[in-house]
């Protein structure tokens, strides 16, 4: 007996005949246009030592609004159409005058932003209730990476509240693409961008395109490539090679402290016997117990409250001891490499000194 397919076409009828979603009484575009998209002219900058805002926002014209971003030691400075080459001079003339040295600063014209804050806080809540679970569910294949940083689910969880706040920020309506397909476009971009925020950009966007490199060699040849043959393939030198490799390197150590995210204290290590043990052996033993009391100085401490910075992994003040101490790199050089400020570099390695001090004294004794 032949199955009538009525039912499916039933169905599918009354999913396309089914009315626009709507959030706090509104419909999303009822939402949309209560706070439309707004352009603007934005500075980005980082310096070196950290701004007295009051004292910095009254030097600026009227209308200029400067927002600071704690963690990622980003300065943004809006204002109207037309001024980004007027703000840059304005910003850079008075870091000059007062002794700050700007990092990476870059005017950006014509910045299409919206204030979360200008849409009603019904539309706005429904709307993130809405497209949290769908988010979560469009993130998993990317859940591994995720974890890596965020090994926490409530972390996740705030997180993707925080990227679909991000979207709706830069969404613009007027293109025609529903904000449900925008926001799963952007997910996967701001993933990669975890690994910038807490590694560097440098460092991050240098292990990604090794790794692209690698896998689209292999689709070719079936095999690894040899150093000379990467080089080659990425159209760079074998020293600069090296150096990238370096860096990678230095970011999987980094991902795979285990000890950062678990109870150092438990960790066992383990001398060999002076009598049977060469000295070179003795020498790796004593810089295996001192990376290990670096690591664990970096570890979060569990006495603290979890909003507060010390309850997460110090692996800023980790970068800064390794790289100054054995890799020879100053502290300019680093902040250069890892986008950050040198100031924001010291309250970090100032916090591992503090720990590292008592365990070197367990250490002596």
């Amino acid at each position: 007996m032949r199955r009538s397919n009525a039912p499916r076409a039933r169905a599918q009828g009354e999913a396309f005949a089914r009315g626009p979603l709507r959030f706090g009484g509104l419909t999303e575009d009822e939402g949309w246009a209560l706070a439309p998209i707004t352009t603007l002219d934005r500075v980005h900058f980082r310096v070196d030592h950290e701004l007295p805002l009051a004292a910095f926002r009254a030097e600026l014209p009227a209308g200029v609004t400067v927002t600071y971003d704690e963690g990622d030691g980003l300065y943004r400075v809006d204002g109207a159409p037309g001024q980004a080459r007027l703000l840059a001079e304005l910003v850079r003339s008075w870091c000059a005058v007062h002794g700050r040295r700007t990092i990476g600063l870059r005017p950006e014209p014509d910045v299409r932003r919206r204030q979360p804050r200008d849409l009603p806080p019904a539309f706005l809540e429904d709307l993130c209730r809405h497209y949290g679970p769908i988010s979560l569910k469009r993130l998993q294949r990317n859940m591994s990476t995720i974890r890596l940083h965020l090994p926490d689910s409530d972390d996740i969880g705030q997180q993707v509240y925080e990227w679909i706040l991000k979207a709706v920020g830069v969404y613009d309506e007027g293109k025609g693409v529903p904000f449900g397909a925008f926001l799963a476009t952007q997910l996967s971009k701001w993933v990669h961008d975890l690994g910038r925020s807490a590694y560097g950009r440098t460092a991050t966007d240098t292990e990604n395109k090794q790794q692209k490199a690698i896998a689209a060699f292999i689709t070719e040849h079936q095999r690894r490539p040899s150093e000379r043959e990467l080089a080659a393939f990425t159209g760079q030198s074998v020293d600069a090679l090296r150096r990238n490799a370096q860096t990678v390197a230095t970011l999987t150590g980094l991902r795979n402290l285990q000890s950062l995210d678990a109870a150092p204290e438990m960790t066992e290590g383990l001398m060999p016997d002076r009598a049977q043990a060469s000295d070179d052996i003795l020498g790796e033993a004593e810089q295996t117990l001192l990376s290990h009391a670096l690591t664990a100085a970096c570890a979060p401490d569990p006495t603290v409250r979890k909003d507060q910075r010390a309850s997460l992994p110090n692996v800023l003040g980790w970068v800064t001891w390794y790289e100054t101490t054995w890799a020879g790199k100053t502290k300019t050089q680093l902040a250069a490499e890892l986008t950050t400020s040198v100031r924001n570099m010291n309250v970090h390695a100032d916090r591992v000194q503090v720990a590292m001090r008592s365990r070197l004294e367990e250490l002596a004794g």
